[in-house]
């Protein structure tokens, strides 16, 4: 995670003054952006727009060199990933010419969102690298303002690697943080305390999920006493690891009291790594045994690495509802949220990182991409999910402002200009104006637009889950049975989370419908979902199999009932396809007659579905 100063020299009093002296100058790069916010998105928009000023994009809505805010907003549209997608596609097939971007695309980002069951491809440049490392060396100067002290111990962090697949073209294809890790800038990292983590870097960079962290957590557990700060990317991503611990301990247990490895793990690299930092160590051993072995496994993780201030990982949006677990295993540790970024763009950072997770807000550093914002009005409380039209007319065009002139409380979807290529791209993202620093705002992340079930770092949204129902209930069609509704929710109660679907049916026929066809049509709601969850299920074990329960008869009429009760109108109320409300989830769950799982992983190949078909 962050990445911080070069530090030259061994001596404690050399790298303390010059960690001081670091974050001083971070502290005030940071007041002096957010001072002339206004100004720099200025410089940032003059600045993108020169470098591509013959690019064919640019070129093509008339732009004609100019780089004044008026005229771009007049003449380039406001887009989609689908408007891009034709583009995108020439730069992936192996078209060079200077398509979205004057420099050349180093390689694609995959985004966790998703087009048309496949992950969107983001161009990215190689100056992108040392833009996301800037972002990154912001924030621990930012912590150290709240917990002094980071500086003198470790992080132990589990951060993992993806698959990648290649273009058609020759262009490397994976997701943002893989690309990140297996750069220089993290790989060839200079001396640093602030990156001084427990994993070696091989460990990180194995792409074998249960080598990976097994071996992060036997680093890990053998630097207890060194650890101030613990973390992943997401939230479900540190409950993995935890609930990995409470499955494998005694193997580690093991492996600390002889000073060696466990034999599954294979990669030469990991161990090897490993073997620097490993010795045989009975008393640390016992310790850790005696831990784990206790009935309980509340405060866990203060009971094991003792010396931890906080715990770093995403619990906002969908990760909300992981807190609980969170604060169980950490005897609430304070949960910091330290930055927002995404494929397309790194955006912000955390100024106020203790604060409560419901209160996490975002202050966009106005050097990274120049930012427009489109209002949005929330349309439906009960599922937190925001439907907004594809295509804006001229009028909602005009609606866009710039990131000085939001409103205090108003609802926005984030609208990125990038450096890479990528000019009045929709994001996807609600944001909520909390506040301002200096003369940039800050913003509470509300959701993903159109997302109704998320568990990891999978997005589906309804449209695909209403496919991906409709292919499942066909098969209810010979057996005389139909589907009348349905909704979900993600259920984390237990790790990995899972899909849970609740079917209402409407049956003719006498025939008993045998287990086996519902559990089939689990298994084909999986096939029809996209590749990023497919990915979860399959590969990274982040998803549990899907569920379906089928409720009684007269359940979707109950729960009409009950959103009326809540003040729905009836003549605007529609079954919502996602529901989050804890009351509503026990009023279908005290329905159900039956439930049924998915027998079987859905297949899942790294790559696009065409590429494979090419190759």
């Amino acid at each position: 995670m962050p990445q911080a100063p070069k530090i030259l020299s061994d001596s404690a009093d050399c790298i303390d003054g010059i960690v001081v002296e670091n974050n001083n100058k971070v502290l005030k790069l940071i007041e002096d952006v957010t001072a002339d916010a206004d100004e720099v998105q200025r410089r940032v928009l003059s600045e993108i727009l020169s470098r591509s000023a013959n690019v064919e994009y640019l070129q093509r809505y008339g732009l004609n060199g100019c780089t004044d805010r008026e005229t771009f907003k007049k003449v380039i549209p406001v887009v989609t990933y689908e408007d891009l997608k034709p583009d995108i596609e020439r730069i992936a097939n192996g078209d060079t010419s200077p398509i979205l971007c004057s420099q050349p695309i180093s390689e694609f980002l995959t985004s966790s969102g998703t087009s048309a069951g496949e992950r969107k491809l983001m161009p990215t440049i190689e100056e992108e690298l040392g833009r996301r490392s800037l972002l990154y060396s912001l924030l621990m100067p930012v912590m150290s303002q709240f917990l002094p002290g980071l500086d003198k111990g470790k992080g132990m962090y589990f951060l993992f690697v993806k698959s990648e697949a290649k273009t058609p073209g020759g262009l490397v294809a994976r997701p943002v943080l893989t690309s990140y890790y297996k750069s220089s800038h993290f790989k060839n990292r200079p001396n640093d305390p602030y990156t001084n983590y427990t994993s070696p870097k091989e460990t990180i960079l194995c792409l074998d999920s249960y080598q990976s962290m097994y071996s992060q957590l036997l680093c890990g557990l053998f630097q207890n006493e060194d650890v101030v700060r613990v973390g992943a990317v997401f939230a479900s991503g540190f409950i993995r690891a935890i609930q990995f611990l409470e499955k494998h301990w005694s193997l580690l247990c093991k492996d600390i009291r002889t000073g060696t490895i466990d034999s599954k793990i294979t990669d030469p690299s990991v161990r090897e790594a490993v073997m620097k930092i490993l010795k045989p160590n009975p008393k640390l051993a016992d310790f850790v045994e005696a831990e784990c072995s206790k009935g309980s496994w509340k405060g866990i993780i203060t009971r094991l690495w003792p010396e931890t201030k906080y715990i770093d990982v995403i619990v906002t949006g969908t990760m909300s509802q992981y807190i609980p677990a969170l604060d169980y295993y950490s005897n609430a540790l304070p949960l910091v949220c330290t930055m927002y970024a995404s494929s397309e763009c790194y955006f912000g950072i955390n100024l106020n990182p203790l604060c409560n997770p419901s209160e996490v807000s975002y202050t966009l550093i106005p050097n990274m991409a120049y930012f427009e914002f489109l209002p949005v009005t929330r349309k439906d409380e009960l599922t937190g999910s925001i439907s907004e039209p594809t295509a804006l007319n001229d009028k909602e065009k005009q609606q866009l402002v710039d990131l000085v002139d939001v409103k205090l409380g108003q609802d926005y979807e984030l609208v990125v200009t990038t450096y890479a290529g990528l000019y009045r791209y929709r994001v996807g993202d609600i944001l909520r104006v909390s506040g301002f620093k200096n003369k940039a705002p800050q913003f509470n992340f509300i959701c993903r637009k159109n997302v109704v079930l998320s568990i990891d770092s999978d997005k589906t949204d309804e449209v695909e889950l209403q496919n991906a129902v409709k292919n499942a209930a066909n098969q209810l069609l010979q057996y005389e049975a139909s589907l009348v509704e349905y909704t979900g929710y993600a259920d984390t109660s237990a790790i990995p989370g899972h899909y849970v679907l609740f079917w209402e049916l409407s049956v003719k026929g006498s025939t008993l419908i045998a287990p086996s066809v519902f559990e089939d049509c689990c298994f084909t709601v999986e096939e029809s979902l996209n590749s990023v969850y497919r990915q979860g299920r399959v590969c990274d074990k982040s998803i549990g199999p899907l569920e379906i329960r089928v409720v009684e008869n007269g359940t979707f009429d109950m729960l009409m009932d009950f959103a009326l009760s809540q003040g729905s109108s009836i003549n605007q109320y529609k079954t919502p396809r996602c529901v989050k409300y804890a009351p509503i989830i026990e009023l279908l769950n005290s329905r159900v007659i039956s439930s049924y799982f998915s027998p079987k992983c859905p297949r899942w190949t790294a790559g696009h579905k065409q590429w494979c078909t090419q190759n």
